[in-house]
Protein backbone atom coordinates (compact mmCIF):
# COMPACT_ATOMS: atom_id res chain seq x y z
CA UNK A 1 0.00 0.00 0.00
CA UNK A 2 0.91 3.49 -0.44
CA UNK A 3 0.92 5.04 3.06
CA UNK A 4 1.00 8.28 4.77
CA UNK A 5 2.01 7.77 8.60
CA UNK A 6 1.35 10.36 11.54
CA UNK A 7 2.86 9.72 14.68
CA UNK A 8 5.28 11.47 17.57
CA UNK A 9 6.73 9.43 20.67
CA UNK A 10 9.04 6.54 20.68
CA UNK A 11 5.75 4.18 20.84
CA UNK A 12 5.14 4.89 17.25
CA UNK A 13 8.49 3.83 16.08
CA UNK A 14 8.38 0.36 16.07
CA UNK A 15 5.11 0.36 13.75
CA UNK A 16 6.84 2.80 11.72
CA UNK A 17 9.79 0.54 11.04
CA UNK A 18 7.82 -2.52 10.36
CA UNK A 19 5.77 -0.62 7.94
CA UNK A 20 9.14 0.64 6.14
CA UNK A 21 10.44 -3.32 6.80
CA UNK A 22 6.89 -4.89 5.17
CA UNK A 23 7.42 -2.82 1.57
CA UNK A 24 4.90 -0.52 1.97
CA UNK A 25 5.41 2.54 0.60
CA UNK A 26 5.39 5.59 2.79
CA UNK A 27 4.82 8.57 0.68
CA UNK A 28 5.25 11.40 3.86
CA UNK A 29 5.63 11.12 7.86
CA UNK A 30 3.98 13.97 9.57
CA UNK A 31 5.49 14.56 12.98
CA UNK A 32 5.11 17.57 15.92
CA UNK A 33 7.21 20.12 15.48
CA UNK A 34 11.01 20.29 17.00
CA UNK A 35 10.32 21.07 20.68
CA UNK A 36 12.70 22.28 23.81
CA UNK A 37 13.91 20.21 25.73
CA UNK A 38 16.84 19.41 28.93
CA UNK A 39 18.45 22.49 30.58
CA UNK A 40 19.55 24.42 27.57
CA UNK A 41 16.12 24.39 25.79
CA UNK A 42 17.61 23.34 22.38
CA UNK A 43 14.95 22.08 19.76
CA UNK A 44 15.03 17.77 19.91
CA UNK A 45 12.89 16.38 17.19
CA UNK A 46 10.47 13.54 17.67
CA UNK A 47 11.57 9.72 18.17
CA UNK A 48 9.35 9.47 14.60
CA UNK A 49 11.22 12.15 13.14
CA UNK A 50 14.67 10.72 13.76
CA UNK A 51 13.74 7.29 12.72
CA UNK A 52 11.59 9.35 9.48
CA UNK A 53 15.03 10.85 8.82
CA UNK A 54 16.91 7.59 9.23
CA UNK A 55 15.12 6.05 6.63
CA UNK A 56 15.33 9.52 3.90
CA UNK A 57 11.58 9.64 4.45
CA UNK A 58 9.71 13.28 3.76
CA UNK A 59 8.99 14.77 7.31
CA UNK A 60 6.21 17.50 7.47
CA UNK A 61 5.81 19.09 11.07
CA UNK A 62 2.84 21.46 10.78
CA UNK A 63 2.00 23.36 13.64
CA UNK A 64 -1.90 22.83 12.98
CA UNK A 65 -2.64 19.92 10.44
CA UNK A 66 -6.34 20.70 10.03
CA UNK A 67 -4.66 24.34 8.33
CA UNK A 68 -5.55 24.18 4.91
CA UNK A 69 -1.92 23.73 3.97
CA UNK A 70 -1.36 20.41 5.32
CA UNK A 71 -5.05 19.30 4.11
CA UNK A 72 -4.16 20.08 0.64
CA UNK A 73 -0.70 18.54 0.87
CA UNK A 74 -2.63 15.02 2.16
CA UNK A 75 -5.23 15.60 -0.88
CA UNK A 76 -2.38 15.81 -3.26
CA UNK A 77 -0.64 12.31 -2.16
CA UNK A 78 -3.81 10.31 -2.46
CA UNK A 79 -2.05 7.52 0.00
CA UNK A 80 -4.29 4.54 0.37
CA UNK A 81 -4.25 4.34 3.93
CA UNK A 82 -2.91 6.90 6.15
CA UNK A 83 -1.54 5.40 9.76
CA UNK A 84 -1.70 7.04 13.06
CA UNK A 85 0.14 6.77 16.49
CA UNK A 86 0.30 9.02 19.14
CA UNK A 87 0.56 11.78 16.81
CA UNK A 88 -0.51 14.13 19.08
CA UNK A 89 -3.04 16.43 17.23
CA UNK A 90 -7.19 15.32 16.40
CA UNK A 91 -7.64 14.67 12.99
CA UNK A 92 -10.38 16.61 11.26
CA UNK A 93 -12.75 14.80 9.41
CA UNK A 94 -11.11 16.85 5.90
CA UNK A 95 -8.58 14.68 6.56
CA UNK A 96 -10.46 11.29 7.58
CA UNK A 97 -12.14 11.51 3.81
CA UNK A 98 -9.12 11.29 2.01
CA UNK A 99 -7.55 8.37 1.93
CA UNK A 100 -9.05 5.23 0.16
CA UNK A 101 -9.28 2.61 3.20
CA UNK A 102 -9.46 5.25 6.05
CA UNK A 103 -6.87 6.38 8.63
CA UNK A 104 -5.44 3.31 10.91
CA UNK A 105 -4.83 4.11 14.80
CA UNK A 106 -2.78 1.98 16.84
CA UNK A 107 -4.61 2.41 20.26
CA UNK A 108 -3.06 1.20 23.36
CA UNK A 109 -5.90 -0.13 25.16
CA UNK A 110 -9.05 -2.98 24.33
CA UNK A 111 -11.59 -0.28 23.10
CA UNK A 112 -13.57 0.81 24.13
CA UNK A 113 -11.90 0.34 27.16
CA UNK A 114 -9.88 3.52 28.02
CA UNK A 115 -10.15 5.84 25.06
CA UNK A 116 -8.09 8.84 25.24
CA UNK A 117 -4.05 10.07 25.68
CA UNK A 118 -3.04 7.80 28.73
CA UNK A 119 -3.86 4.55 28.52
CA UNK A 120 -1.33 2.26 29.22
CA UNK A 121 -0.75 4.63 32.43
CA UNK A 122 -4.59 4.25 33.77
CA UNK A 123 -4.82 0.42 32.96
CA UNK A 124 -1.59 0.12 35.55
CA UNK A 125 -2.55 2.87 37.86
CA UNK A 126 -6.27 1.36 38.18
CA UNK A 127 -4.82 -1.83 38.99
CA UNK A 128 -6.01 -3.65 35.64
CA UNK A 129 -4.62 -7.34 35.31
CA UNK A 130 -4.96 -7.17 31.34
CA UNK A 131 -4.53 -4.90 28.83
CA UNK A 132 -3.56 -4.70 24.99
CA UNK A 133 -3.46 -3.19 21.37
CA UNK A 134 -6.19 -2.37 19.40
CA UNK A 135 -6.34 -1.28 15.60
CA UNK A 136 -9.63 0.79 14.92
CA UNK A 137 -10.79 3.15 11.58
CA UNK A 138 -10.37 6.83 13.04
CA UNK A 139 -13.75 8.62 13.58
CA UNK A 140 -14.77 12.26 14.00
CA UNK A 141 -15.00 10.82 17.56
CA UNK A 142 -11.97 10.06 20.72
CA UNK A 143 -10.88 6.70 19.72
CA UNK A 144 -14.85 5.89 19.29
CA UNK A 145 -14.32 4.20 15.59
CA UNK A 146 -14.54 0.76 14.17
CA UNK A 147 -12.94 -1.73 15.67
CA UNK A 148 -10.20 -4.04 13.12
CA UNK A 149 -8.27 -5.97 14.74
CA UNK A 150 -6.98 -6.24 18.36
CA UNK A 151 -3.91 -8.21 20.71
CA UNK A 152 -4.21 -8.97 24.65
CA UNK A 153 -1.74 -9.26 27.06
CA UNK A 154 -1.34 -10.06 31.09
CA UNK A 155 -0.26 -7.15 32.60
CA UNK A 156 2.78 -8.34 35.21
CA UNK A 157 2.52 -7.60 38.85
CA UNK A 158 5.20 -5.37 39.27
CA UNK A 159 5.43 -4.16 35.73
CA UNK A 160 5.07 -0.45 35.47
CA UNK A 161 4.07 1.64 32.61
CA UNK A 162 7.40 2.26 30.71
CA UNK A 163 7.70 -1.66 30.49
CA UNK A 164 4.50 -2.49 29.77
CA UNK A 165 4.45 0.30 26.79
CA UNK A 166 7.97 -0.95 25.37
CA UNK A 167 6.09 -4.75 25.12
CA UNK A 168 2.69 -2.68 23.57
CA UNK A 169 4.57 -0.81 20.78
CA UNK A 170 6.39 -3.90 19.45
CA UNK A 171 3.35 -5.78 19.41
CA UNK A 172 1.48 -3.09 17.93
CA UNK A 173 3.72 -2.57 14.88
CA UNK A 174 2.79 -6.25 14.56
CA UNK A 175 -0.76 -5.79 14.78
CA UNK A 176 -0.68 -3.05 12.45
CA UNK A 177 0.96 -5.09 9.78
CA UNK A 178 -1.69 -7.80 9.84
CA UNK A 179 -4.72 -5.34 9.92
CA UNK A 180 -2.75 -3.69 6.55
CA UNK A 181 -3.13 -7.12 5.07
CA UNK A 182 -6.32 -7.74 6.48
CA UNK A 183 -8.00 -4.79 5.06
CA UNK A 184 -5.60 -5.49 1.38
CA UNK A 185 -7.30 -8.94 0.99
CA UNK A 186 -10.65 -7.80 2.20
CA UNK A 187 -10.52 -10.35 5.08
CA UNK A 188 -11.55 -7.87 7.63
CA UNK A 189 -14.90 -6.65 8.51
CA UNK A 190 -14.81 -3.45 11.03
CA UNK A 191 -17.33 -3.89 14.34
CA UNK A 192 -18.45 -0.74 15.67
CA UNK A 193 -18.03 -0.21 19.97
CA UNK A 194 -20.00 -0.38 22.43
CA UNK A 195 -20.28 2.73 23.93
CA UNK A 196 -21.93 1.54 27.33
CA UNK A 197 -18.74 -0.12 28.15
CA UNK A 198 -16.70 2.65 27.13
CA UNK A 199 -14.53 4.09 29.68
CA UNK A 200 -11.45 7.15 29.65
CA UNK A 201 -7.94 7.64 29.74
CA UNK A 202 -7.39 11.25 30.20
CA UNK A 203 -4.43 13.01 30.07
CA UNK A 204 -2.19 12.94 32.90
CA UNK A 205 -1.55 16.32 35.23
CA UNK A 206 1.05 16.80 37.84
CA UNK A 207 -1.51 16.31 40.45
CA UNK A 208 -2.33 12.52 39.48
CA UNK A 209 0.44 11.62 41.29
CA UNK A 210 0.36 13.18 44.39
CA UNK A 211 0.06 10.24 46.95
CA UNK A 212 -3.34 10.03 49.60
CA UNK A 213 -1.53 7.57 52.36
CA UNK A 214 -6.09 6.97 53.18
CA UNK A 215 -5.38 4.71 50.23
CA UNK A 216 -4.76 1.81 50.62
CA UNK A 217 -1.47 1.08 49.68
CA UNK A 218 -2.16 -1.04 46.55
CA UNK A 219 -4.05 1.51 45.26
CA UNK A 220 -0.83 3.63 45.60
CA UNK A 221 1.87 1.09 44.39
CA UNK A 222 -0.55 0.71 41.51
CA UNK A 223 -0.49 4.25 40.85
CA UNK A 224 3.08 5.05 41.11
CA UNK A 225 4.49 1.84 38.61
CA UNK A 226 1.70 3.40 36.22
CA UNK A 227 2.58 7.06 36.35
CA UNK A 228 6.03 6.64 35.31
CA UNK A 229 8.14 8.20 34.60
CA UNK A 230 5.32 11.13 34.87
CA UNK A 231 4.02 12.74 37.13
CA UNK A 232 5.07 9.39 38.97
CA UNK A 233 4.46 9.20 42.83
CA UNK A 234 5.04 11.70 45.37
CA UNK A 235 4.40 12.78 48.74
CA UNK A 236 6.22 15.29 50.84
CA UNK A 237 8.71 14.95 53.81
CA UNK A 238 9.98 17.99 55.76
CA UNK A 239 8.74 20.28 53.83
CA UNK A 240 10.38 19.19 50.86
CA UNK A 241 8.87 17.05 47.83
CA UNK A 242 9.54 13.70 48.07
CA UNK A 243 9.08 11.26 44.96
CA UNK A 244 8.25 7.53 45.24
CA UNK A 245 10.19 5.65 42.60
CA UNK A 246 9.72 2.09 43.04
CA UNK A 247 7.36 0.16 46.30
CA UNK A 248 5.87 -2.85 47.10
CA UNK A 249 2.75 -4.05 49.23
CA UNK A 250 4.63 -4.66 52.25
CA UNK A 251 3.34 -7.92 54.39
CA UNK A 252 3.70 -5.82 57.46
CA UNK A 253 0.37 -4.11 58.86
CA UNK A 254 0.08 -0.74 58.95
CA UNK A 255 1.07 1.12 62.66
CA UNK A 256 -0.28 4.48 63.64
CA UNK A 257 -1.90 7.12 60.93
CA UNK A 258 -1.99 7.12 57.49
CA UNK A 259 1.62 8.68 56.33
CA UNK A 260 3.55 7.66 59.13
CA UNK A 261 6.88 6.20 58.41
CA UNK A 262 7.59 3.15 59.88
CA UNK A 263 11.89 2.34 59.32
CA UNK A 264 12.46 -1.53 60.29
CA UNK A 265 16.06 -2.02 60.04
CA UNK A 266 17.21 -1.59 56.59
CA UNK A 267 13.72 -1.17 55.28
CA UNK A 268 11.30 2.25 55.05
CA UNK A 269 7.22 1.21 55.68
CA UNK A 270 4.65 4.07 55.25
CA UNK A 271 1.22 3.08 56.79
CA UNK A 272 -1.54 3.55 54.31
CA UNK A 273 -5.13 2.76 54.69
CA UNK A 274 -7.19 0.01 55.39
CA UNK A 275 -4.68 -0.90 57.81
CA UNK A 276 -2.20 -1.52 55.10
CA UNK A 277 1.49 -0.42 54.46
CA UNK A 278 3.86 0.39 51.51
CA UNK A 279 7.34 -0.72 51.72
CA UNK A 280 9.62 2.20 49.60
CA UNK A 281 12.35 0.74 47.67
CA UNK A 282 13.88 3.54 45.67
CA UNK A 283 13.02 7.07 46.79
CA UNK A 284 14.23 10.97 45.96
CA UNK A 285 14.54 14.03 48.14
CA UNK A 286 13.41 17.51 45.94
CA UNK A 287 17.10 18.50 44.34
CA UNK A 288 18.60 15.29 45.18
CA UNK A 289 19.61 12.29 43.17
CA UNK A 290 17.04 8.85 43.60
CA UNK A 291 18.75 6.72 45.79
CA UNK A 292 17.85 3.75 47.38
CA UNK A 293 15.66 3.70 50.62
CA UNK A 294 18.84 2.32 52.59
CA UNK A 295 20.70 5.84 52.02
CA UNK A 296 17.74 7.74 52.55
CA UNK A 297 17.79 6.11 56.22
CA UNK A 298 21.81 6.56 56.79
CA UNK A 299 20.88 10.42 55.30
CA UNK A 300 18.08 10.95 57.61
CA UNK A 301 17.78 10.53 61.58
CA UNK A 302 13.76 9.47 61.67
CA UNK A 303 11.52 10.91 64.40
CA UNK A 304 9.01 8.99 66.20
CA UNK A 305 6.05 9.30 64.17
CA UNK A 306 7.54 11.17 61.19
CA UNK A 307 5.54 11.56 58.43
CA UNK A 308 4.79 12.03 55.01
CA UNK A 309 2.02 14.23 54.25
CA UNK A 310 0.44 16.50 51.08
CA UNK A 311 2.19 20.05 51.16
CA UNK A 312 1.31 22.76 53.46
Amino acid sequence: MTLVFLGTPSFAVPTLERIVQAGHRVLAVFTQPDRPKGRGGELAASPVKQTALNFSLPVYQPERIRRPEPVEQLKQMQPDAMVVVGYGQIIPQSIIDIPLHGIINVHASLLPKYRGAAPIQWAIANGESNTGVTTMRIDAGLDTGDVLMKWETSIGPEENSVELSQRMAQSGADLLIQTLAGIDTGNIRPEPQDNAQASLAPILKKEDGEVNWNWPARKIFDRARGFLPWPGAYSHFRGQLFHIWKARVAEEPAEGAPGRLMPLKRRLLVSAGESSALELIEVQIEGRKRMPVEAFLNGHHLEENEMLHAPE
